[in-house]
């Protein structure tokens, strides 16, 4: 039987070497323009003209799909829909700090079915589509398969997230605390690269607080077709929030369980001031 997704994910490869090609032109570029958002989050030149970019290519290539961006107003309508951020990762990509990506997906039926995640300043590209695997690599014909961790103890277990003070802001900073407190290892990777380490195996959790379908989408597909599960804090699968919660699978329950919101509860993260401010150029997602 024919599969249904290669030709999209044909795409969502060119796609992503399109705007590879953007962002790395504009990247570190001393005439970048920046402004802010009425989130308060950073937007640059780059994300703008690489989302223009996908949105006249997929316009050509799938002119009955809707799209769904992170900069631009939704267009279309219909059961397949592609979902773009041109740019995870813009407060690194206009600081000059190399972890950002670019993330494409097509969902069905508000299912992700195909993703591409591109991060050319690392020179890494990770994609997956259902029932054919995870894999990294620079071209489909090249690329390696992926597979999660077997880590089955969140007290063996190495976690990533983004930033602290939005677990504060959420109501769950002391849930939080405690996965911190509980985990062997932790790191703030941040942003897409969290999720595709998860992938990888090379860590074993990554969660954040608050996140955006465009953040979301072409992430879920990878980490799942990987081994590993991929839900909102409340344990429901796949990109619909509230937040997101990526694991290998075997701890996902127990990180749920762990973060779990007690109305009862006001007790909150302590952090210091300056780890506060450290961590603000993270939240909201950009």
């Amino acid at each position: 039987m024919a599969d249904p997704y290669l030709d999209d994910l044909r795409l969502a490869h060119l796609l992503a070497d399109n705007a590879d090609s953007i962002a790395m032109d504009r990247f570190r570029a001393l005439d970048l323009a920046t402004s802010l958002k009425a989130d308060n989050t950073v937007v640059s030149d780059a994300d703008q003209a690489i989302e223009e970019s996908i949105r006249r290519s997929l316009s050509t290539a799938r002119p009955r799909d809707a799209i769904h961006g992170e900069e631009l107003t939704d267009s279309g309508w219909g059961p397949r829909r592609w979902v773009i951020d041109p740019i995870d990762g813009t407060a690194n990509y206009v600081r000059g700090v190399p972890v950002w990506a670019s993330l494409i997906a097509l969902m069905v039926e508000d299912q992700p079915v195909v993703s591409v995640v591109s991060a050319p300043a690392i020179a890494r590209r990770w994609w997956a589509h259902p029932g054919g695997g995870a894999f990294t690599g620079r071209t489909i014909l090249t690329g390696r398969p992926i597979h999660v961790s077997s880590v089955a103890q969140i007290a063996d277990g190495f976690l990533s997230y983004s930033s602290l003070g939005g677990w504060v802001e959420s109501g769950r900073g002391r849930q939080f605390g405690e996965l911190l407190r509980t985990a062997a290892r932790t790191r703030a990777f941040g942003d897409f690269w969290s999720y595709m380490l998860v992938a990888e195996g090379a860590v074993d959790m990554a969660a954040e607080p608050e996140l955006a379908l465009h953040d979301m989408a072409a992430l879920v597909p990878i980490v799942t077709e990987a081994g590993g599960r991929f839900s909102s804090l409340d344990g429901v699968a796949g990109p619909g929030g509230p937040g997101a919660v990526a694991t290998n699978g075997r701890l996902h329950q127990a990180v749920i369980d762990l973060l779990a919101f007690d109305d009862d509860d006001e007790d909150s993260l302590i952090i210091p001031r300056h780890s506060m401010e450290l961590n603000q150029a993270h939240l909201p997602r950009s």
